[in-house]
């Protein structure tokens, strides 16, 4: 679950193109990315050289002609995009069910099932087909490459949206660019029993030890964790705590035009997450 939330103040936010906001204000986007991250085209399937057993099962599918006269198996790598019905579903039902939770009205699958027609097919199939337990939450659907256009001329007009591994990777980086980069995305990997908490960017080895970087995306899936542990009470203040710094910009890292530390901004909002 990718969260990406614009906090009113911050000077990164997105501000719409010139026809879709003439005045050139905020655009206020609240938008949550399911991605599941098991499965897709990052399940690490993979092979080069080919080897003549998946060759030769390859080459029982028509639609292989064009490399059958490629010289030498050595010239063909090939990468998997492995789906379950289960992995579908599921990530499907928690997008759904995240949305009834929050009041939210509206769910839309991120795809391309008509060029990757049977692991696209089985996740539109289960996306409708979990869709129906929900009537009145709005279901659609869209391309990955038409949304990543709409997502960036509307942006507000999206609210829960749903995908599979390196679609969910994509769209949520648009995601977070909408609301001011990645030092604002937080991300919360949640199991049946046990979750996983990590921001959404990686480690900045380049950054060790300058006390530069923006800390607002690690405390903001702080904030996912203590919701999670039914500690909404605490996880409800230090969001309020981050929005009120965000607001003020007196405290502000070196991505949104400011000079202070890493621990200069993550000390201000624990005052105020605090008092």
């Amino acid at each position: 679950m990718r969260p990406c939330k614009s906090y009113p103040g911050n000077p990164l936010n997105y501000r719409g193109t010139k026809i879709g906001n003439p005045s050139g204000t905020d655009v206020a986007i609240d938008q949550v990315v399911f991605r599941e991250n098991t499965e897709g085209m990052y399940g690490g399937v993979e092979f080069f050289p080919l080897p003549e057993p998946v060759y030769t099962a390859l080459c029982a599918n028509p639609k292989m002609k064009p490399w059958k006269d490629k010289a030498g198996l050595e010239n063909i790598a090939l990468s998997t995009r492995i789906m379950s019905k289960q992995g579908c579903t599921n990530i499907c039902k928690q997008a759904f069910e995240f949305a009834k939770k929050t009041g939210r009205k509206r769910v839309t699958l991120i795809e391309k099932p008509n060029v990757l027609r049977e692991t696209g097919g089985l996740m539109m199939r289960c996306f409708r087909d979990v869709g129906t337990s929900y009537p009145d939450i709005r279901a659609d659907d869209a391309n990955i490459d038409a949304i990543c256009m709409w997502m960036f001329k509307n942006p507000q007009d999206y609210s829960v949206l749903v995908a599979e591994n390196m679609f969910g990777d994509i769209v949520s980086d648009l995601c977070a660019g909408l609301v001011g980069g990645l030092g604002f995305a937080p991300s919360a990997n949640l199991g049946d029993k046990y979750a996983v908490f990590e921001p959404t960017h990686g480690s900045a080895p380049k950054y060790a030890g300058q006390y530069k970087v923006n800390p607002i995306a690690m405390l903001l899936t702080a904030k996912l964790m203590l919701d999670w542990l039914k500690e909404t009470e605490m996880g409800t203040r230090l969001e309020a705590a981050i929005a009120r710094v965000i607001a003020e910009g007196k405290v502000r890292t070196y991505d949104m035009g400011g000079k202070d530390s890493t621990l200069d901004v993550a000390k201000a909002i624990a005052n105020y997450a605090t008092s």
